[in-house]
């Protein structure tokens, strides 16, 4: 009964990210994915470091600012990056593979053999969220498959690594989603003032988005995604990760009027299905796993698409 209040609890991570997409298109300012990017984790972060009151100490300045360029600084604007290049729903798709990348990681760095079963639950994954979000064929961009491919392998590796390295004795959560949202943010910043200029000008409307998207969508979300990962395998972590784009498409057709195919319905089961089966892989690891995929979405009004943030 614990483990399955850890998994359900974990769960609200990615499906709190599903609702990006609609908070971007229907409130915040177009075409500022980085700036987005910034006001999500850094304000996110040193409100956690405030609640915290604890600093990294020896090695864990390194390892914090690893994990936090992995999961945030790095996967934030690679996924943009691909969101904004790839035709409707294609950089979701390539995302899905999350679960993949974690069990080849895995084997490397945590010495878990991969299993056919796990193999063929991010398969499966993979298929139903690609008949979800995937619309009509369009030119491949090759930056932004690359794009797409990098996020996706960077919150892979941040998600066995966070695993692989556990927290520092007397440390939860807390502080250490705290030190990689700070560190990831503080990567963003001059990116984003380097690629988009200074901030734009925000209105209430704006300011309630991005006040929603760094307290329950980022700071919280991302609490209970590192808490996950320190109490499942990191296999258990990843296979949650499709529940963002499944999220997703529900907010789309109940708050945006986005219809729902019988495919689509579809794929939502199957992708529903391999979420579940992840969940019920062998559990051979002990104390902190994790998975990217944050997926989120594309912030642009012209699909439904479903990326990992």
């Amino acid at each position: 009964m614990k483990r399955s209040a850890t998994v359900l609890l974990t769960a609200l991570a990615p499906v709190s990210w599903g609702t990006t997409y609609a908070v971007t298109t229907e409130f915040l300012p177009a075409d500022r994915p980085l700036f987005t990017g910034l006001m999500r984790a850094l304000p996110a972060g040193l409100v956690l470091l405030a609640l915290a009151q604890v600093l990294p100490r020896g090695a864990w300045w390194g390892k914090a600012a690893v994990l936090g360029a992995l999961n945030i600084g790095a996967f934030f604007p690679l996924l943009f990056l691909s969101a904004y290049r790839m035709p409707g729903g294609m950089a979701a798709v390539v995302g899905s593979i999350g679960p993949l990348f974690v069990v080849g990681l895995s084997a490397l760095l945590l010495g878990q053999r991969p299993t056919a079963r796990s193999v063929i639950t991010g398969f499966v994954a993979a298929s139903g969220v690609s008949l979800v979000v995937l619309k009509a064929a369009g030119a491949l961009d090759t930056v932004g498959v690359l794009a797409a491919l990098a996020s996706t392998a960077s919150m892979s590796a941040g998600t066995v690594l966070t695993k692989r390295w556990g927290r520092p004795d007397g440390v939860g959560p807390l502080a250490l989603t705290a030190w990689q949202l700070t560190a990831g943010g503080l990567l963003i910043a001059p990116v984003a003032l380097l690629v988009e200029g200074a901030p734009p000008a925000l209105d209430g409307r704006a300011l309630g988005g991005y006040l929603y998207l760094a307290l329950a969508n980022t700071a919280v979300a991302y609490w209970l995604w590192f808490r996950g990962i320190g109490r499942l395998t990191a296999t258990q972590v990843t296979f949650l990760g499709p529940l963002s784009p499944l999220t997703a498409a529900v907010v789309g057709w109940a708050a945006l009027g986005q219809a729902l195919t019988p495919v689509q319905l579809a794929g939502m089961a199957l992708a529903f299905g391999a979420t579940v089966a992840g969940q019920l892989q062998p559990d051979r690891t002990s104390s902190s796993a994790r998975t990217f995929s944050s997926p989120e979405r594309n912030p642009r009004k012209d699909s439904m698409d479903v990326t990992t943030v």
